[in-house]
């Protein structure tokens, strides 16, 4: 694949799902979807051929995601109310609970990691995720079995070391 239009036409819809997955909003997804193919045109040269194109790009789209987070500045969003304390307590939980997640997620190692997300938050199916791996159906069920299997065992141990 050479062409330029025909690589974005075949991966821009996976990148922008993924994007969308992680940050829940269109307009950022799709402009990161943007960046991730101009820095993907900047760094093609980097490119071993070892993963799929698709990963290649998600992987990048990650990245700038993370770097885009990075360079926000936490802002309080101005309410009429103000949430009870018991509220902010749940909901400070859940983020707590939504980034161990994220962190635990994050220390898994490759192939693990990817198919996991690819099959969660792009909502690929596992026939989609053995092609972008050029592997069989079997091995992308297998692989996201374990990684579930090493993601709950991770959290159990996390949750019984704080009690």
């Amino acid at each position: 694949m050479t062409d330029l239009d025909e690589v974005y036409s075949k991966f821009s819809g996976t990148v922008t799902s993924y994007l969308l997955r992680l940050c829940g909003n269109q307009q950022l997804a799709e402009e990161l979807t943007q960046e991730t193919f101009y820095q993907a045109v900047r760094c093609i040269g980097r490119f071993d051929g070892k993963s799929s194109i698709s990963t290649w790009l998600c992987s990048i789209a990650r990245h700038l995601y993370y770097d885009y987070l990075r360079k926000q500045k936490p802002t309080v969003p101005v309410t009429d109310t103000i949430p009870s304390p018991e509220d902010f307590t749940d909901r400070i939980e859940n983020r707590d609970q939504a980034m161990h997640a994220h962190r635990v997620l994050h220390a898994l190692e490759e192939p693990f990691r990817e198919v996991f997300t690819l099959r969660t938050f792009c909502d690929l199916s596992h026939s989609q995720i053995a092609e972008l791996f050029g592997k069989s159906e079997s091995w992308s069920r297998v692989t996201y079995f374990r990684a579930r299997q090493m993601l709950q065992k991770a959290i159990r141990e996390d949750h019984h070391e704080k009690e």
